[in-house]
């Protein structure tokens, strides 16, 4: 696929997400930004894929699981920090910043339109976690006509088994599964 026609796509790169691995996330996190740079050298756009909200959450509904928990939890005043994305991925001004409302990147934005309006075609998937929002987006994604790459060591989930079941059986049905490495040095 054309570089002119993908983007990165970094999602939920989140600090308090990435707290939940092992390591805090800082392995993850590094692998990431090494995809980042190789994004800005070969001029793909970085799009930053977060779970964002309102203040007072009015889109979380009490009949959501997930996130009425997720609500109660962190409340209004630790939202902001919920919503911060590990500085170690170096964001710039010129990256884009979605906020999404579920698990999809699709969810509850205008990254669809934006996707299009720049003719690009291919999505690079990176983030946490592989059973939530790669898995999700993948979907979505395919079900869009969109081509698809997952770098499987720029994917994590607080269950390794987890991760590997989806990245080396489920994922590769509908999707390319690489490398961090094998994605850099291909020279599209």
């Amino acid at each position: 696929m054309d570089k002119q026609q993908s983007a990165l796509l970094v999602m939920d790169m989140q600090v308090p997400l990435l707290q939940r691995l092992p390591d805090g996330g800082t392995a993850l996190a590094g692998r990431v930004a090494a995809a980042i740079r190789s994004a800005r050298e070969r001029e793909i756009p970085v799009i930053f894929v977060r779970l964002g909200f309102r203040k007072g959450m009015p889109e979380v509904s009490p009949e959501n699981k997930m996130f009425s928990s997720l609500k109660s939890s962190i409340g209004d005043e630790g939202l902001d920090a919920f919503m911060q994305i590990h500085p170690q991925l170096g964001m710039l001004e010129t990256d884009l910043l979605i906020d999404k409302k579920r698990i999809s990147a699709f969810s509850g934005n205008d990254l669809e339109m934006i996707l299009r309006a720049q003719n690009i075609r291919h999505l690079v998937l990176t983030g946490i976690a592989t059973s939530g929002i790669v898995l999700s987006t993948q979907r979505e994604a395919f079900d869009k006509d969109f081509a698809v790459t997952i770098l499987a060591d720029c994917c994590a989930d607080s269950d390794a088994a987890t991760h590997e079941f989806l990245i080396t059986k489920l994922l590769p049905r509908l999707a390319t599964v690489s490398t961090l490495e094998a994605w850099a040095t291909d020279t599209m």
